[in-house]
């Protein structure tokens, strides 16, 4: 090269007449000038660069046609010219990529070779990420995404598809655009789709699968939604099926996979395949050496390379450490960290893409230094630190994580000083986080519950706001899970700020005079999974004026209900099955991804119909003027439950709410009760004197704390004694015997429990109630028929004669019992029948409430699943003459009524009979006996046939407690749910 420039040069200055075949002095200077360019580019020289530009330069100046040089050859050496001077770190980057632009789109819009135009797109991309690496390139890339959009239409090339995908990505790191993101998948995906049919060369097949991993990865990390978590797992592991991927980056990847592996199992349980990620992560074993780290970024410093950041392996060291801070108490190691990420974060420029990591790491590890000193200085320190990373534009999708540290630090700073202004910072902060788009809707609802408390302790004044704010999360929150098992993980993960928050709201509007609106919180936020469940058989009567949006709406209800009441994802998605979104994820992944689709159709269809006149509340929470229309046949009474304060509303037809106020130690004595009855029913057997004693301690209690003010109230209501009432009980309330209270004092000696004076009924919520009173296809004052369900195994001995007795019943009834019994066939055969009754095990499974089930025979089970996913629309009554049909599992949030009892009404039964704990079974035969003389022989007869159970079943349950004089424990056993 160096002799080629000298003979060239040479050349130009021999005064001899050229030969018209020969090269001209213009062809000699184009020689010259690109060989000049070629080797700027193999050694570096910033001479070489510069006098090639100016040779260049001159030469767009020449006629070049006139010598038989192309314009457009010398323009695209021009632009290689030009983009080795920005390499080179010579002369003004910032010019040189506009005037590079410039004769790009020039050489865009003329005819030229396809190798030509590959030359200059490829060295403005390559000077793009030279001054990117060499400045923090933060302007707007926009001029440069639009080339290479052209670009790539004209060449449809792997090499710029594969360029432009990659700005668009570091685009969407800064302006978290999703428009971004799409485009820069389909590129991706192209390339490695591309691949399978032999047409991608191998490096941008790699880089486009590692590329297109990472941005799936950031999407994830920034929004938190759980079908972009699923896809990002889906892309992690497709490169990392690559068989000879780069190291490096194959751990970069494997880190990655395990966090969102972490992620997946936090908010849905789902365990498959953590461990296996869990084994290949290089991060397990890793520890840094904070103060060799700080001592190179320092010898950094002085040779002036390109920032750390830009380099990946240095940066992902420095990232790997930096997750690393914190997890030492030694106080010797913590200054060497705060050093550590001193020295990293002056090594950042103010916009640097990374500059918020460092940057919270050091607020991390100087509030960490706090607790394990008590120095003040530390966490004053780290409160500024913070503070400044939330000025930081880059910084967005990191601000929820950083007022997380913040609001805890200011709220412990609060108090140590007192000062004011801190609880005013923590008032605004945990508001602008709660509505922070770029975190997920659980970790905003988990921020909610810490504005909500704080805002009520200290009486401020956003405290309506923050609990509006919370309820509406914590529904979003459910959601969010695709399956009944997933959602119920979910609430359990999140078991004190779901099960308190309705019962705190309610306590608040309480405390302002507000009844109406207690009650609409109580029903917003309660049995939230039932609900759920129940709007997905919305009726479309309304609809009938848009029969296409009728049936649109109920298909995807349809589809939705069967996802969402899924036993598994392979139940619902095959391996043969696809979707556009989805395609290759493994089943769970697609279930996420198909059920977030269906909840978008869903919400979509929902504005559709309330854009119709006359449905502009369809779907909506229901006003308390709907929600009173459950008392219709008499009272119901709440029983709230909360640690602010306990109250017991009662609701009637037509008046406002009555309420009863509690004493102070109310709240208590009700966790004590519960206690004490739970404790004595698990450790002593149920017909021992340990455990009588105990349930007698309970009802004589619970009448004094509850029944008493109850009666009282009624009584002052003028409600006649024999009435019906129902109970809607919260919290611990749900697992005690309201039913049974007493003994109540009497004059004349005879011994009476709550229901002697009044007909008792429960009911989880309100709609729950609404729902059964709707008219059914089939007339329900003609008697019913019934379908009997039985098992009677070698420890039901007592249950032939029930089976008997029920079979010989004055009505039609059909049999199904023994091993040909199937779920499907019980489901089926309970469609044709109004009444049924079940003689079986009801079999409990700790923390697995949907597990719950009637057995059949020897491994055959009716779930509380199979129970749900059935449609029984003239279904009317069921005894459930069987164990544990109305308990709640270990580890079940007590206000969702996970239990067999509120299945089979939400099934379509409108009334039922349970069992609140085991049951003796020779008790079944006796008390059917009575209760169906009762139902079938009464003189109700303009009252249907379901709404005499409720009766019939008091009334067995009295008679038989006299005749027999039963243990408490087996009379208390039975109750009423429905209408």
């Amino acid at each position: 090269m160096d002799k080629s420039i000298l003979y060239s040069t040479r050349t130009i200055y021999v005064e001899t007449p050229w030969d018209r075949e020969g090269q001209s002095v213009v062809q000699i200077f184009l020689l010259i000038a690109t060989t000049l360019l070629l080797r700027s580019k193999y050694f570096k020289q910033s001479n070489d660069a510069q006098y090639s530009t100016e040779y260049l330069r001159y030469l767009q100046s020449q006629p070049l046609e006139m010598f038989n040089v192309p314009c457009n050859e010398a323009k695209a050496s021009f632009v290689e010219a030009l983009a080795s001077q920005v390499e080179l770190g010579i002369n003004d980057a910032v010019r040189n990529m506009d005037e590079m632009m410039v004769h790009c789109r020039e050489l865009l819009a003329s005819n030229i070779p396809q190798p030509v135009l590959e030359r200059a797109a490829r060295a403005l991309v390559s000077a793009y990420h030279s001054h990117r690496k060499q400045s923090s390139l933060l302007e707007d890339s926009e001029e440069i995404i639009k080339y290479l959009r052209e670009t790539n239409k004209r060449l449809d090339s792997h090499e710029f598809s594969n360029a432009l995908a990659f700005l668009l990505t570091l685009r969407f790191e800064k302006s978290y655009s999703l428009d971004d993101y799409k485009e820069a998948i389909t590129l991706f995906d192209k390339i490695t789709s591309s691949e399978s049919n032999g047409d991608s060369p191998a490096l941008y097949f790699e880089d486009a699968a590692h590329n297109s991993a990472a941005i799936a990865w950031n999407r994830a990390n920034i929004y938190g939604n759980p079908e972009y978590i699923e896809e990002a797992i889906y892309r992690c592991r497709a490169y990392l099926r690559i068989p000879h991927a780069d190291d490096f980056n194959r751990g970069i990847i494997t880190n990655l996979l395990t966090k969102l592996m972490e992620k997946r199992s936090d908010s849905f349980g789902v365990m498959e395949g953590l461990q296996e990620a869990r084994s290949r992560n290089p991060e397990a074993t890793y520890v840094p050496s904070f103060s060799r780290l700080a001592k190179s970024l320092l010898e950094k410093s002085t040779t002036g390379n390109t920032h750390w950041w830009v380099e990946p392996r240095e940066s992902q060291e420095h990232l790997r450490a930096l997750s690393y801070v914190g997890h030492t108490t030694d106080i010797a190691e913590i200054e060497e960290t705060i050093k550590y990420c001193r020295v990293l974060l002056a090594s950042c420029l103010p916009n640097d893409p990374l500059i918020s990591a460092p940057a919270y790491s050091l607020g991390k590890i100087l509030f960490h230094g706090f607790k394990c000193t008590d120095k003040v200085e530390y966490l004053d320190e780290s409160i500024a630190v913070f503070r400044h990373i939330l000025e930081m534009s880059i910084a967005r999708w990191d601000h929820f994580k950083v007022i997380d540290r913040l609001v805890v630090a200011l709220s412990i700073r609060f108090s140590l000083s007192g000062d004011q202004k801190d609880f005013d910072e923590v008032m605004r902060l945990v508001s602008v986080a709660c509505n922070d788009t770029y975190t997920s809707v659980r970790d905003r609802f988990l921020m909610s519950r810490n504005w909500t408390d704080n805002a009520r302790r200290n009486g401020h004044q956003t405290t309506e706001t923050a609990y509006e704010t919370a309820i509406s999360l914590m529904q979003d929150a459910l959601l969010f899970a695709p399956t009944l098992e997933t959602q119920h993980f979910n609430l359990v993960a999140l078991r004190n700020a779901c099960e308190e928050l309705p019962l705190d709201i309610a306590s608040y509007e309480v405390g302002r005079g507000r009844l109406k609106e207690a009650i609409q919180a109580l029903e917003r936020g309660r049995a939230l999974i039932w609900s759920e469940l129940r709007g997905l058989r919305t009726s479309i009567h309304q609809l009938e004026v848009d029969p296409h949006l009728a049936e649109e709406f109920t298909a995807v209800n349809r589809e939705l209900e069967t996802l969402t009441t899924s036993i598994s994802p392979g139940t619902v998605m095959k391996d043969s099955d696809t979707l556009e979104a989805g395609t290759g994820m493994d089943k769970f992944g697609r279930v996420v991804v198909r059920h977030r689709e269906l909840l978008a159709k869903r919400q979509e269809l929902v504005s559709k119909i309330r854009s119709l006149p006359g449905l502009e509340g369809f779907s909506e929470t229901p006003t308390f003027d709907n929600l009173r229309s459950a008392a219709a046949r008499g009272p119901i009474i709440i029983v709230n439950h909360s640690k602010w304060r306990s109250d017991i509303l009662i609701i009637l037809r037509d008046t406002g709410p009555f309420i009863i106020t509690t004493p102070d130690d109310f709240y208590d004595c009700a966790i004590g009760l519960r206690n004490r009855l739970v404790r004595a029913r698990t450790k002593k057997p149920l017909e021992s004197k340990q455990y009588q004693h105990a349930l007698r301690f309970v009802l004589k209690s619970l009448y004094e704390l509850v029944g008493k003010p109850v009666i009282k109230a009624l009584r002052l209501l003028r409600l006649p004694e024999q009435s019906r009432i129902w109970w809607c009980p919260t919290s611990v309330f749900c697992s005690l015997p309201l039913h049974a209270m007493g003994p109540i004092p009497s004059n004349d000696g005879v011994t009476r429990y709550f229901s002697d004076l009044y007909i008792p009924s429960y009911t989880p919520t309100l709609s729950a109630i609404i729902e059964t009173r709707k008219p059914g296809k089939s007339s329900s004052l003609e008697k019913p028929s019934l379908l009997l369900v039985a098992n009677p195994d070698k420890d039901m001995e007592h249950a032939i004669p029930e089976i008997s007795l029920v079979q010989r019943l004055n009505t039609k009834v059909t049999t199904l019992m023994g091993e040909g019994t199937t779920p499907s066939a019980v489901v089926e055969t309970l469609r044709h029948h109004r009444f049924a009754h079940f003689v079986c095990h009801g079999i409990l499974q700790a923390e697995r409430p949907f597990n719950a089930s009637f057995k059949l025979s020897d491994g055959v089970h009716v779930t509380l699943l199979d129970v749900v996913r059935s449609r029984l629309p003239d279904a009317e009554f069921a005894f459930l003459s069987a164990c544990h049909t109305a308990e709640l599992t270990e580890g079940s949030i007590a206000d969702e009524g996970l239990h067999l009892t509120a299945a089979v009404q939400y099934s379509g039964f409108r009334s039922v009979v349970g069992t609140m704990w085991a049951m003796a079974d020779q008790d079944g035969g006796d008390l059917a006996k009575v209760f169906y003389k009762s139902i079938f022989s009464s003189g109700e007869v303009d009252v249907p046939y379901h709404e005499r159970s409720a009766r019939a079943l008091r009334d067995a349950v009295r008679s038989l407690r006299r005749k027999k004089k039963l243990p408490l424990e087996q009379w208390v056993n039975f109750v009423h749910y429905g209408a």
